[in-house]
């Protein structure tokens, strides 16, 4: 297996286009690296992001010599356009996912790619090579007068184009053709079930260039509903677009990233599947939504959300779960994929995640949280659902005081989490706070006592006098970025002494330049290797940490800083290492949750 890295574009060359049911990966270079279909989650037809030789993928690109590349999304828009510039012209490759309306019933799932001449004339050359079901399983391929077939794994793939393309012996299509100024080249592939008769996908210019228009139309009328016009206006627009290609559009749900396995270390073993809703990222999600003034997609989510409560309850991990498919499946299958070699040799590639069998407690506080702000600003909760939530509650001031994975999610060793206890803190004052606005039955003395129990276990054992901070277990001497979090739940203000401590420890211990650490992993064994990068989410805490202990200045140098670290479309992957290198799955929705709050915020308080 290659472990060359000349054949693995870096993770931040590249940008992201969706239907808001998958998504695909395009690099600089022109190729499709990532994408799998017809969902998410479904196994992948292009994956030499993990692997160039077994993995597969769609490439197009000029067979002379590249003086450079550029990528940029079309204005307002999540069509992706990358140029080639040549001695002998320049070429657009732009690739999109139609989609003409919202939730639309005739949706058709494709997957185009229009070469266009902008200056001079070059030759391209196209290679189409899909390997199914994550290169497990053989296909075969057909032609017909409806286009290339690539069958295989339940999947059927129609491929339409301008161009004479060949078979290869490998089961995908190559070719070269020549294009001048003013000439267009089309690529339209779809995906269909087995047996689905509809008419081919289009392949005429005229009718390509109505579903281009009518997408670019979708997501500008889309954004239009965005309420923020300030400082950051671009990078959060860019942000909100992105958490939106993340939607699973069917049912709401929003998942942490569209790709599995890229790892936080190169050469570690730190790779997991994020291709899943995890319901902390859900309730940070509906907080962004809220405070953008998309309504409509909180609403979604908060149905979806609500739902998850009906499931049948689980006294070992209680009434939900940390994770769920986006059908709002909870599935702790995980499994190891040995025959591909893994980001530039980062192994083991996983699909799925068992950290779905672990028990981390926090997730009740900011799934609460977050219903109340929807109760708060929208049209409030059924009492269906305030049942289920005082019956969730119920649940968790009996098991509050129990270890946990922990937010951090260590495999294989559980804790008492200083932030579990802080998340139930705001489970439960979320709770008394709703039942006593609007007059909803709940036994508020019960919830009273258990949270004022909590908040003193916090400050009693959470604390740590010879660091002056609030640490990452009770009774231990780790420091943890989760603590960052303690004034923008309200537990403390954000101007009180023992806040400003912590803050003032992790700036010291956690914080290189802009960079933030969740922890010291050298400190804390969970069963991994240490090393990883640094946290791009914990790193617009602290940005939003000072905003709110009136360090303004602080806060605007750090979020100026966090913003070089984007890729050159505005995009996060999990971690950024210590040389600037973005590291773990990307995009990530939690990132760019962490900058849109963080944007937000500093912009209020900055007036």
């Amino acid at each position: 297996m290659t472990e060359n890295p000349d054949s693995y574009p870096p993770i931040a060359e590249h940008g992201m286009i969706g239907d808001m049911r998958t998504a695909a990966l395009v690099s600089t270079r022109g190729g499709i690296d990532w994408f799998c279909c017809p969902r998410f989650d479904s196994p992948s037809v292009f994956a030499s992001l993990l692997d160039p030789e077994r993995g597969g993928h769609w490439t197009i690109t000029p067979t002379c010599e590249v003086s450079n590349t550029q990528q940029n999304y079309f204005p307002e828009s999540n069509i992706l356009v990358t140029r080639f510039l040549t001695v002998d012209g320049v070429v657009e490759v732009q690739d999109f996912m139609p989609v003409l309306r919202a939730h639309d019933p005739d949706h058709r799932q494709l997957l185009v790619r229009r070469v266009v001449a902008v200056r001079g004339s070059m030759r391209m050359r196209v290679t189409v090579d899909p390997r199914m079901d994550y290169g497990r399983a053989a296909h075969s391929v057909r032609r017909d007068e409806r286009g290339i077939w690539f069958l295989g794994a339940d999947l059927e793939l129609c491929l339409r184009t301008s161009v004479d393309l060949r078979h290869e012996n490998t089961g995908g299509a190559a070719g070269e053709f020549r294009i001048a100024h003013g000439e267009t080249e089309l690529f339209v592939l779809e995906v269909l079930e087995p047996g689905d008769h509809r008419d081919p996908p289009p392949d005429r210019p005229a009718d390509v260039e109505g579903l281009f228009d009518a997408t670019a139309a979708f997501w500008r009328g889309w954004l239009s509903a965005c309420t923020y016009t300030g400082r950051w206006r671009e990078m959060v627009q860019r942000s909100a677009l992105t958490l939106k290609m993340l939607t699973y559009e069917p049912t709401g749900a929003i998942i942490a990233a569209p790709t599995t396995s890229l790892p936080e270390r190169i050469g570690g073993e730190r790779n997991w599947d994020y291709r899943r809703v995890w319901l902390r990222d859900a309730a940070f999600s509906l907080y962004a939504l809220l405070q953008l003034g998309f309504t409509e997609e909180a609403e979604a989510f908060t149905g979806w959300l609500c739902a998850r409560f009906r499931a049948p309850s689980d006294e070992e991990f209680g009434p939900l779960r940390v994770m769920y498919t986006v059908d709002g499946d909870s599935d702790p299958t995980e499994e190891e994929l040995r025959h591909l070699a893994g980001y530039r040799g980062s192994a083991p590639v996983r699909i799925g995640n068992a950290a779905s069998e672990q028990l981390q407690l926090d997730v009740y506080g900011e799934i609460f949280d977050a219903l109340y702000l929807f109760d708060k600003y929208d049209t409030g909760l059924s009492l269906d659902t305030w049942r289920h939530l005082t019956e969730t509650l119920d649940w968790l001031c009996t098991h509050w005081d129990r270890p946990d994975a922990g937010i951090w999610e260590k495999r294989g060793v559980e804790g008492r989490h200083t932030f579990f206890r802080l998340m139930t803190w705001v489970a439960i004052e979320r709770m008394i706070r709703m039942a006593r606005r609007r007059g909803l039955p709940g036994d508020i003395a019960e919830w009273t006592r258990a949270r004022d129990t909590v908040h003193r276990q916090i400050l009693e054992e959470g604390w740590n006098e010879e660091l002056k901070a609030f640490t990452q277990r009770l009774g231990e001497p780790i420091l943890d970025a989760s603590m960052l979090l303690m004034p923008m739940v309200k537990f403390t203000s954000p101007t009180d002494p023992r806040f400003l401590s912590t803050l003032e420890a992790i700036e010291e211990h956690l914080t290189t330049d802009s960079l933030v650490f969740r922890y010291d992993a050298d400190a804390v064994d969970d069963g991994m290797d240490a090393e990883e990068g640094t946290f791009s989410l914990c790193s617009f805490w602290y940005a939003e940490a000072l905003t709110r202990a009136g360090r303004l200045e602080d806060a605007r140098l750090v979020l100026e800083k966090m913003f070089t670290y984007a890729n050159h479309l505005g995009l996060y992957s999990e971690q950024i290492g210590l040389s600037g290198d973005q590291l773990g799955n990307f995009p990530q929705a939690f990132t760019h949750l962490g900058l849109i709050s963080a944007a937000l915020n500093l912009d209020r308080a900055l007036g």
